[in-house]
């Protein structure tokens, strides 16, 4: 066994990272009216930097922007499209220990692709990284999978069909616009396939009149429509979970449920899997992975500070190689460690200390 040379990587890491409390402070105040855009972008590319070295100092080969610039792992980039816009909803997401902030979107108008603030912010990443830049952006299903449907204005969209057409071609023009910046690690941040995994959430999205038997490969294709313009030189990869907002989680089930379209219906490169508890069931559905395909085991959990015993990690990986190659595996947290602005419950130095144990076990399994 070797490391790879091109991502994923053998340690890899999903994107989010704890917020720093300069950055907070300076959302704050940017928020209260405090201080002004430009004294924002100041504190953010400082701090950027500064996690992009701090990533290469413990042996990452991708690196992000910890999505320093972002209050939700998804919504900001949404928000940026044609045709959606910030939608306050009347209460939060339900998780498991508490509920989300009640912000979300609504579609007012047709939903395309003419420009994104996210394309500079990976700019300003490669600038500034020796290895390898990633970014990460919502899966397209992340505009409509929430359990309370998203208000879409039935003058622009009197069917659904459309609007999912559009929304494919938003997502298309999207990918390749990033890739024209330089972009060779796109990340996709799926988790309403995921989240079909789960008895509870099917019959929510039953409850508000959808199929959900219908809803994943709606998913999939969207996906295959979002990277059909990639150069060939690319990677896009699939990261999965059931919900990460400040340590809960909204749901659970094995990925039995939707292995048939994971690995049989999208055209992604390697796959990022929770596999951080029993919520995420047995490795079983790893045996119909295609032999071209990487998939991420997500063994260290990012909700907790305890550091994980390498020992256990190794014998999980141990159990996956019953259903997948050794040589198709790699390792990384199940998550990232802040998908919204909060953060998760661990301190920084239990962050990176998790991080650098990854790279440590990359380097015992795979060699270096």
């Amino acid at each position: 066994m070797t490391q790879r040379t091109s991502p994923p990587f053998r340690a890899d890491h999903v994107g989010s990272l704890l917020r720093p409390a300069a950055l907070k402070d300076a959302r704050a105040k940017f928020a209260k009216g405090e201080i002004d855009r430009a004294a924002l972008t100041a504190v953010e590319d400082r701090e950027i930097e500064r996690v992009i070295r701090k990533q290469e100092e413990v042996g990452l080969r991708s690196i992000t922007d910890g999505e320093f610039r972002r209050s939700w792992w998804h919504l900001d980039f949404l928000w940026g499209l044609d045709g959606a816009e910030k939608h306050i909803m009347d209460s939060g997401v339900v998780f498991a220990a508490m509920n989300t902030r009640n912000e979300g979107v609504k579609v007012t108008g047709k939903l395309g692709f003419t420009g994104h603030p996210m394309i500079e912010h990976f700019k300003f990443l490669a600038a500034h990284t020796r290895q390898t830049p990633k970014i990460t952006i919502p899966a397209p299903s992340a505009i409509y999978g929430r359990p309370v449907k998203p208000p879409i204005d039935e003058k622009v969209y009197p069917g659904l069909d459309a609007m999912f057409d559009d929304l494919g071609q938003a997502y298309k023009k999207a990918v390749r616009a990033f890739a024209d910046a330089g972009c060779r690690y796109l990340q996709l941040d799926e988790v309403f396939i995921a989240m079909l995994c789960d008895d509870k959430y099917r019959g929510q999205m039953t409850a508000r009149g959808d199929d959900p038997e219908k809803l994943g490969p709606l998913y999939a294709d969207l996906i295959n429509v979002a990277m059909s313009d990639i150069p060939s030189d690319m990677t896009i990869t699939m990261h999965m979970c059931r919900g990460n907002y400040r340590s809960t989680y909204q749901g659970a089930g094995g990925y039995e449920a939707v292995q048939e379209i994971l690995f049989n219906k999208i055209n992604v490169h390697g796959f990022f899997m929770e596999y951080d508890s029993e919520r995420a069931g047995g490795f079983e559905p790893l045996r119909m992975v295609p032999k071209d395909r990487q998939v991420v085991l997500g063994l260290v959990t990012t909700k907790t500070g305890q550091l994980e015993s390498k020992d256990d990690i190794k014998r999980r990986i141990d159990e996956a190689t019953k259903y997948i190659s050794l040589d198709q595996l790699c390792l990384s947290p199940q998550c990232g460690f802040a998908s919204t602005e909060e953060g998760n419950v661990l301190a920084e130095d239990e962050q990176w200390a998790k991080l650098r144990m990854i790279v440590e076990l990359a380097d015992e399994v795979w060699g270096r």
